[in-house]
């Protein structure tokens, strides 16, 4: 049940923003093996003002930072599974996303910091799947 926000610095249209959405998500789900429809996925467009990128970057305006918060225990393995699985997907999306204009920061938030189900620690419920993922 990861929690995915998508940061851009560009708008586009509103189906290339969905095709966007999509790869993350597809990403997420083939890599973590994640339930159909486990769905947290949200993009924040930003104004080129407001999210500094490097100058290096040869296409600025498709600056990608997608942060990713989920329950810990997947291998260095899988998680690297899913960075490839993101930026491929995102550079073959209909916004084409240079792979090197991607950054992707996990952060693994322990089951007992997640309220779910009606307020409920994750820690409390049988969530169906398994985030022991090698």
């Amino acid at each position: 049940m990861p929690l995915t926000t998508i940061d851009i610095r560009t708008t586009y249209p509103e189906q290339v923003e969905i095709d966007i959405i999509e790869a993350v998500q597809r990403a997420l789900l083939e890599t973590l093996r994640l339930p159909a429809n486990d769905r947290n996925v949200k993009l924040a467009v930003h104004a080129p003002h407001r999210m500094m990128v490097s100058p290096a970057l040869t296409q600025p305006e498709k600056r990608t930072v997608v942060n990713i918060a989920l329950f810990p225990g997947r291998s260095t393995d899988a998680k690297c599974r899913l960075y490839q699985a993101i930026v491929a997907n995102l550079e073959s999306c209909a916004a084409a996303i240079p792979r090197d204009h991607v950054l992707i920061c996990l952060q693994e938030v322990p089951f007992e910091h997640w309220g779910i189900r009606g307020g409920q620690a994750a820690s409390d419920v049988d969530l169906g799947f398994s985030t022991q993922i090698q």
